[in-house]
């Protein structure tokens, strides 16, 4: 036999030899190592944490003041069946909202009971409520509805300001993202004075926050670390829709100003000068006069843009002479007829601005009284 044939049979045989020797001792361990109890074992014990921080305190104190009354959201929508003709109530969605007053008005965001046929309100306690809609402002994104609370009435949420808020200072969302109800977020106001278009709207002044607002918080209370209502959660920037560190809420002063409008009318009335305009003819008009600005359409008599001298479109037998275009209110421009509603948003039937006024290539500054508006 070659030296290289008995070579290679002794390393198989060592191999072999190897691993028996690593079985039988792995399963010696199997049955002397695991397999033996030990009576002594016992849980370790554990240490005291001491006094929760006292940050984390206040935290604790203000969601146990509030979440009562925060309510949970489930609308339905009415669908009808392609084969049958039968109409039917599906699911639509979930949102959040809060307890305004003690009448049992709830405020929540407009689209989150838009299109819906029915809309049930969940407190804290469990109870369920009908809700019945008692005005909405699309504007806005804001919503009033009404439940026939009993005996046991949740308490409304504490009313803050929202005019003297400050970049950095602590806020605190509570809502039910994703249907996870009664979530606590936190986190800072990020930037003030933001401005979204959507609806055919622009809500001006809000604000946003790095809180944590996902998909079902829409309509819950934004507050501050004094537990006081301070904006609405409204919406989200994420092009997954998911929370992506960017959320806004409409500010406390504006849903302060607005709510009791729509309790009380159904609709938010808001100031106007009294001049017809068109969006979609006014976005014709600029392009072919390339200036930007609102293009009055018409001034109707006895209105307050007449009374203050703003002159419409006339029509000639050569063509329409165009009217006079508001560029600015109160020095702030304005280029779409959205904007500078949300402008006149800022004022109060019977107060005056000022509108600066393209006149036959000329800038004019025209002061108007505020008459109420459609």
């Amino acid at each position: 036999m070659s030296t290289q044939r008995r070579s290679l049979i002794r390393f198989v045989c060592f191999t072999i030899g190897a691993a028996l020797l690593l079985l039988v001792g792995r399963h010696s361990f199997l049955i002397h190592g695991w397999l033996t109890s030990n009576a002594d074992a016992s849980p370790r014990a554990v240490l005291a944490r001491g006094d929760l921080a006292a940050d984390e305190q206040s935290t604790i104190e203000l969601f146990e003041r509030a979440r009562n009354s925060v309510v949970f959201i489930s609308t339905k929508a009415l669908v009808r069946d392609i084969w049958t003709r039968n109409v039917f109530s599906v699911p639509r969605g979930t949102g959040s909202g809060f307890i305004w007053d003690d009448a049992g008005h709830v405020v929540t965001n407009y689209h989150v009971i838009e299109d819906a046929s029915e809309a049930l309100v969940k407190l804290s306690d469990g109870r369920d409520y009908k809700a019945a809609l008692v005005g909405a402002s699309p504007a806005h994104d804001l919503a009033v509805l009404k439940i026939g609370v009993d005996f046991k009435r949740p308490p409304p949420i504490p009313l803050g300001t929202s005019h003297d808020l400050k970049v950095g200072q602590k806020v605190f969302a509570i809502g039910n993202p994703f249907g996870l109800d009664w979530s606590l977020t936190t986190g800072i106001v990020s930037a003030l004075d933001r401005s979204l278009e959507g609806n055919d709207a622009v809500i001006e002044h809000l604000i946003q926050t790095d809180a944590a607002i996902n998909p079902g918080n829409s309509g819950g209370p934004l507050l501050d670390s004094a537990g006081r209502l301070i904006g609405v959660s409204t919406a989200i920037y994420s092009p997954s829709g998911a929370y992506a560190g960017v959320g806004f809420a409409v500010p406390a002063d504006t849903v302060n100003r607005v709510v009791p409008q729509l309790i009380g009318r159904g609709r938010y009335i808001r100031p106007g000068l009294g001049v017809e305009v068109d969006e979609g003819l006014n976005e014709r008009l600029k392009t072919i006069l390339k200036v930007a600005g609102i293009v009055v359409l018409r001034v109707p008599a006895k209105s307050a843009a007449e009374r203050a001298g703003l002159k419409g479109a006339i029509i000639t037998r050569d063509g329409i002479v165009p009217g006079d275009i508001i560029t600015a209110l109160n020095g702030k421009p304005v280029d779409t007829v959205a904007k500078l509603l949300a402008r006149l948003d800022d004022y109060a039937v019977g107060d005056i601005v000022k509108l600066s006024v393209l006149r036959k290539g000329r800038t004019e500054e025209i002061a108007v009284t505020l008459q109420p508006g459609s």
